[in-house]
């Protein structure tokens, strides 16, 4: 069958997609204006690491070769609230805590506890207490009632759609390609060529209303090659689309290689570098939306409170979540802190967790897209009751 991904791949266009079945992309008027991107970082995140609690006591004792110093020494944190700093590779996103655009929330993870890459962003992605929970993903779900005919808000930003946006709701996705771009001429004439295939001519005019849209989304002058220059790039054209006023509004992209067992100091330098690269250019590639956009950003679990024999750390429980965007209300920690001594840890070895996700998400599909809190305890999140959603994560408008 011929779908419109070959048609774009044939025509050498980097566009905006929709879902496998053919269907027509109608760009009508969304049923919110607010914008929502959901940052997957695939390996699980060392949350101690991004975002060290230099003032707790146990920290150093605990990573007398591998922890972030303190403020005011070489490669130290950088100070945020007197007892947590970002690491010095996060540095712009210090300033957007101080813009009170950025709100950390520590000891975060899924229900979920017991460390398996597989099964741990499984749980992530369904939404459910369990791995395999559900065939489905939970933003999946809640796109079932914001989806407005076949006007689709969701986005998946890369060559493949994670479970989290896989279900009965139709997606877009957008993807790179190092083919040219196809010129309107070419595509006239193509148009001409199908035009009494209904199928084909069909498909070719959703695939160009849907690089009209996309147009001017690559990023010109981006490193060739290389995941730093991809992850940049998907940055900015998951921004310029969810700018549009009649693109889609809710974006997933994900990053891997947060798996450090060893080396941990040089690899997440380089990791959180592409990350904090990343979120800015998906500030600037936004624009004034960003007012009007929540920016959360999750791992399927975090690591080890001590490090290993090989300067890294091993897969752990409790992680970190990151919210950020003009509409977050930001420059603060949320949740609670357990501290890292003995009997506060997770069986002894784990940041014990005290927030779970699915209370961050609920809240923010709640406020932000307008869902009703039952359906998201039933539909969205089954299974969730202990995980209620709460209150103050986001500005008053």
């Amino acid at each position: 069958m011929v779908t419109r991904r070959k048609i774009l791949q044939t025509a050498g266009s980097a566009a905006l997609l929709g879902s496998l079945a053919p269907a027509r992309v109608a760009f009508g008027a969304a049923p919110t204006e607010n914008r929502l991107a959901v940052v997957i970082l695939r390996g699980g995140l060392d949350g101690l690491h991004a975002v060290p609690p230099y003032g707790d006591p146990n920290y150093r004792a605990l990573r007398p070769t591998i922890a972030v110093p303190p403020p005011g020494q070489e490669g130290g944190a950088l100070d945020l609230n007197g007892a947590f700093g970002l690491h010095p590779a996060l540095a712009p996103l210090q300033q957007l805590y101080a813009q009170k655009q950025l709100l950390i929330v520590q000891a975060a993870t899924t229900g979920y506890a017991q460390r398996s890459h597989f099964d741990g962003q499984n749980v992530l992605e369904n939404g459910t207490n369990i791995p395999y929970g559900a065939n489905d993903g939970w933003l999946n779900r809640a796109l079932v009632t914001l989806n407005d005919g076949d006007r689709r808000l969701g986005l998946s930003v890369g060559h493949t759609v994670p479970l989290l946006m896989r279900g009965a709701a139709r997606v877009q996705t957008w993807a790179p390609t190092n083919l040219p771009q196809a010129d309107d001429d070419f595509l006239t004439r193509l148009a001409y060529v199908y035009e009494e295939d209904i199928m084909l001519s069909d498909a070719l005019r959703e695939a160009r209303q849907s690089q009209d849209i996309a147009s001017g989304m690559m990023a010109r002058g981006t490193a060739k090659g290389g995941r730093r220059g991809q992850y940049k790039q998907l940055s900015q054209a998951a921004g310029r689309l969810l700018a549009a006023p009649d693109g889609p509004r809710i974006a997933v992209f994900e990053a891997g290689g947060w798996d450090t067992h060893f080396g941990q100091i040089n690899r997440l330098r380089q990791q959180l570098g592409e990350l904090s690269s990343g979120l800015m250019t998906f500030k600037e590639s936004l624009g004034p939306v960003w007012d009007q956009t929540t920016v959360i950003v999750l791992s399927e679990f975090g690591r080890t409170a001590a490090e290993n024999g090989s300067r890294g750390t091993d897969h752990g429980v409790g992680g970190i979540a990151l919210m950020l965007g003009g509409a977050v209300a930001g420059g603060r920690f949320v949740g609670d802190w357990p501290g890292l001594s003995q009997s506060a840890l997770y069986e002894g070895r784990d940041v014990r967790p005290t927030t779970d996700y699915r209370s961050l998400l609920k809240t923010m599909l709640r406020d932000r897209m307008g869902l009703d809190e039952a359906f998201l305890e039933d539909k969205v999140f089954p299974g969730s009751r202990a995980a209620p959603a709460t209150n103050g994560l986001f500005r008053s408008v």
